[in-house]
């Protein structure tokens, strides 16, 4: 694996950041810093969404006949760590990650055609249904019913059932789902994921709030809720080895380590002016130090990691099981950094407002500081990374078995 950059990609790296100096607005990024959630909010995700697109960036992981922009691993890494370093916010992830890839490797041309330019401009706002109150970590034992029914009419699925902890919700339009197609087969063999349009009747969307005052997530209602069989990405039945696709994507489809280390940087300089109580600073005490060197070590692990698994992608080669590695790491470094955060503030990163949001003209005046304010409320939501997505325990069971072969 050669870490030394290219002078082809030395320039690429000069022209990203030229780019962001330009374009990535103060109001943007201040949006994007004064954001606890791990989603970003759709007024700063969608206004930056749309300088990317203009700018032919934004579907920067996809291949270029599908309207991507057709960079290598390598590309795709340096935007990644620059946009980081620039404190750039989160892409809208659902549907550029997750189910964008989905679409354009297992959905028709005329899925493709309808779907991708949609996500695109986002004119489409995407969710994901797979948890249900009792299908969290066992995914498969979802129970979300779709009736294949078929009448002068014309063939679609009736759904009944519930999803939870659904993000964004209660902003999007459409939501990619896991359903029991067929119960009478092996639970695996009996799910279809299906593309369901939020907008008519029969959905119920009713927030929870998390510890922190963050609306983020949801639990959806679906009650004899129709989609057409045309909305059914794969064959009846493939829903699993589809879902298996799109969790190996959230799961190493970014690189977390050109974040995590964007904040540790962030920590470290507030530590120059944060007092340690005894009359000197804490960027030099011993044991802060200590702990900030622990942590970064394990950033920068992760960061090879993460390279590793680019340098296999661009061999033609999956991401493959190394994801569940990088997640398992990645979270659990989030969290540490989330810590460190409250610790260096002390009583200060007490305050808790639960007011949203925390940035523009309406944002509530901060009792301390900005990032005061902010730290409280991004530890507390830092809680979920070790379940989403598969929690660590998952992680744990998938590394054992398919890299450790235990």
């Amino acid at each position: 694996m050669d870490l030394e950059l290219t002078p082809e990609e030395l320039a690429f790296r000069d022209e990203v950041r030229s780019f962001l100096a330009e374009k990535l607005t103060p109001a943007i990024k201040q949006g994007a810093a004064a954001t606890p959630s791990v989603f970003v909010e759709p007024d700063i995700g969608q206004a930056w969404n749309a300088i990317l697109h203009e700018q032919g960036w934004l579907a920067y992981q996809w291949p270029k006949d599908v309207g991507g922009t057709g960079w290598t691993p390598v590309q795709r890494y340096i935007f990644e760590k620059e946009c980081a370093q620039a404190g750039a916010p989160n892409l809208t992830v659902l549907g550029l990650k997750l189910v964008a890839p989905v679409i354009f490797t297992f959905g028709t041309e005329a899925q493709k055609a309808h779907y991708l330019p949609r996500i695109l401009s986002g004119e489409d706002y995407w969710c994901q249904g797979f948890s249900e109150p009792a299908s969290g970590s066992d995914l498969a034992s979802l129970q979300c019913r779709a009736t294949l029914v078929s009448d002068d009419q014309g063939e679609r699925y009736v759904l009944n059932g519930s999803k939870i902890w659904t993000t964004h919700a209660h902003f999007a339009n459409m939501m990619f789902c896991l359903v029991r197609s067929n119960p009478d087969v092996r639970k695996n063999e009996g799910i279809s994921f299906l593309l369901v349009d939020m907008d008519q009747p029969g959905i119920t969307i009713s927030p929870i709030l998390t510890l922190a005052g963050d609306h983020e997530v949801n639990q959806v209602f679906l009650e004899n809720v129709v989609v057409p069989v045309a909305n059914r990405i794969g064959e009846e039945g493939d829903g699993w080895k589809i879902a298996k696709f799109l969790l190996e994507n959230e799961r190493g489809g970014s690189c977390h380590a050109p974040k995590l280390a964007y904040d540790i940087d962030q920590i470290e300089a507030a530590a120059q002016n944060q007092p340690d109580g005894r009359g000197g600073m804490m960027a030099q005490d011993k044991d802060w130090q200590r702990r900030v060197a622990k942590v970064r070590l394990g950033v920068q692990s992760l960061e090879m990691i993460e390279l590793k698994i680019l340098s296999e992608i661009a061999k033609g080669q999956k991401p493959g099981p190394q994801t569940s590695l990088v997640k398992l790491l990645a979270s659990n470094l989030r969290q540490d950094i989330d810590l460190m955060g409250m610790d260096l503030l002390g009583l200060a990163g007490m305050e808790l407002e639960t007011r949203r949001p925390l940035y523009g003209d309406e944002a509530p005046v901060a009792v301390h500081n900005k990032a005061a304010q902010v730290a409280s409320a991004r530890y507390l939501n830092s809680r979920a990374w070790t379940i989403f997505g598969g929690t660590n325990e998952v992680q744990a069971s998938i590394i054992a078995k398919t890299v450790l072969n235990l």
